[in-house]
């Protein structure tokens, strides 16, 4: 391996021998000089990894020389070595963006562990993430799949999750190919546990299954409100637990968190999901009650335009009473959200607000159409590292900085993920059928039973059916269906892109976040 250079400028170098020698048996190669005009002329030649400098020299000191360094090499770190501790010196040092001091005298072990630390940093810190990584996915080749209930999916899912977002900091194709290759077997086995314990979740008493859909506001909203708070409750369409994972840590300095998980119902799409939230019903029940949902098959934001009346109904079925009213406020683009934002004051009044965001789910669709968004968003991290830029700067956090100094308890959660397709699956269907490449409902849809949860009687798992003989298929894992006719080029089409409404632990798995403002 290519050794670090060190370049070590002091007036008294010489008696630094012990030091330099002492540096080089670690495997490091320092180049000594005695003065600040020397250190800028070889920084303006050469190539560095780390100056340690002396603060104190005559002609050109510590300070000057650290100046002119950072003109001719921004990013190159300087180590200021000082016999000064006095609080100003040291201010101004660290103004200029010194990357850490030491005080003399100093010995050995100090100056090795300073250049450690800098120089390699990442090195260490990705040997030990790496070590406890693999000691982790050894626990997990010894599992017994079918013996892990709705928790332990969560928990396992929580795991990945974070070693996904750990991972992103560091550039090791190896481990990132090993957790991808994880995730996609815990995808396979965690489908075959939803087919097998689905239809009796949806038939049981709300306390005998995990959090779903329709539980959601009851088990984490309502209490809140039938105790005399007022409650914010901000809903991220599509947003997946590494992208809250993500973005949470922006949160902190104003909130203290408690984080729960539910899971979404299948299809894990807005139609259904979101629905079924500001409902407190399953599909089929939500869909007796408002059928004009569906009068405008195919276009979601068409189906999920009753959710106020919904949210209203539900209030009312559960005895709340809201001395303040509720208001309920969709914000699709961001202008909507920054006229939100000027206005949100006069919502104080309401005891209930509920905003829904749709730029993680809008995202999502506009990559699959636009060539430059998939540059951009070329995988899963790229998409975390867009969804944290845009949440720090969004309305969404200006929102979360005003409640922050008032009296509301606030819930953020999502309705469903979203999962990166890579795997193809044909499938056979008439006109009918509904578009989406993730489930299907229809008459007669046919596809192959591995690789898709085949329901042929929907009441039975409380979805709506749309006259005789309707029947879903919902895909597995990362699967997405294709029809025969131009097959290869949908088949291309869609493929590595982000899409929901199947099963998998991305599409349903949801954090929610209850936050108290620190305030």
């Amino acid at each position: 391996m290519k050794k670090s250079r060190i370049l070590w400028v002091d007036d008294e170098i010489e008696l630094l021998k012990a030091h330099i020698l002492f540096l080089e048996s670690k495997g490091y190669e320092v180049v000594p000089v005695t003065n600040g005009e020397d250190a800028v002329r070889l920084v303006g030649q050469e190539n560095f990894d780390l100056v340690l400098l002396d603060e104190i020299m005559p002609g050109k000191d510590g300070l000057q020389t650290l100046e002119e360094l950072k003109e001719l090499s921004p990013a190159l770190p300087v180590v200021m070595i000082t016999k000064n501790e006095e609080e100003s010196l040291m201010e101004e040092a660290i103004g200029k963006k010194i990357a850490d001091y030491l005080t003399k005298p100093i010995n050995p072990s100090q100056v090795l562990l300073v250049c450690k630390k800098l120089l390699e940093h990442n090195k260490i810190t990705l040997e030990q993430i790496s070590k406890a990584y693999l000691e982790e996915f050894r626990k997990v080749l010894n599992l017994r799949f079918q013996d892990l209930g709705p928790r332990d999916w969560i928990r396992f899912f929580q795991k990945l999750s974070k070693w996904e977002v750990e991972f992103d900091s560091y550039d090791d194709p190896g481990l990132k190919e090993t957790l991808s290759d994880q995730k996609r077997t815990f995808n396979i086995e965690f489908a075959k546990f939803v087919e097998k314990n689905y239809k009796k979740w949806v038939n049981e008493h709300p306390q005998k299954r995990p959090t779903l859909s329709p539980d959601l506001l009851k088990k984490y909203v309502f209490p809140f409100l039938q105790e005399g708070n007022k409650v914010l409750f901000i809903l991220i369409d599509c947003m997946r637990l590494d992208q809250w994972l993500t973005l949470s840590p922006e949160i902190y300095e104003l909130y203290n968190m408690k984080v729960e998980y539910y899971y979404s119902i299948i299809p894990s799409a807005t139609p259904f999901a979101r629905n079924s939230i500001f409902s407190g019903l399953f599909p089929a029940k939500f869909s007796e009650r408002y059928p004009e949902i569906w009068s405008k098959e195919g276009d979601e934001s068409s189906m999920n335009r009753y959710e106020p009346v919904m949210l209203g109904d539900y209030i009312r079925r559960e005895g709340i009473e809201l001395k303040g009213g509720y208001k309920y406020v969709k914000a699709i683009n961001a202008e909507e959200g920054w006229s939100l934002v000027k206005k949100i004051g006069s919502y104080l009044g309401s005891s209930f607000i509920s905003v829904v965001v749709n730029f993680v789910d809008i995202l999502a669709h506009k990559r699959s159409e636009m060539e430059f968004l998939k540059e951009i968003v070329p995988d899963e991290a790229g998409y975390r590292s867009l969804i944290r830029s845009w949440f720090r700067n969004s309305w969404v956090y200006s929102i979360l900085q005003f409640f922050s100094e008032q009296d509301f308890k606030v819930v953020i959660t999502s309705d469903h993920g979203s999962i990166r397709v890579q795997h193809d699956v044909e499938v056979v269907g008439d006109r009918e059928t509904s578009p989406n490449i993730r489930f299907k409902y229809g008459k007669n849809l046919r596809t192959h039973p591995k690789y898709a949860l085949n329901i042929k009687d929907p009441s039975e798992y409380l979805l709506p059916s749309f006259g005789i003989n309707t029947n879903y298929i919902i895909a597995k894992e990362d699967y997405f269906f294709v029809y025969p006719t131009n097959y290869h080029k949908y088949q291309a089409f869609y493929r590595n892109t982000f899409q929901h409404g199947g099963v998998s632990m991305e599409e349903m798995i949801m954090p929610v976040a209850i936050l108290e403002p620190k305030g």
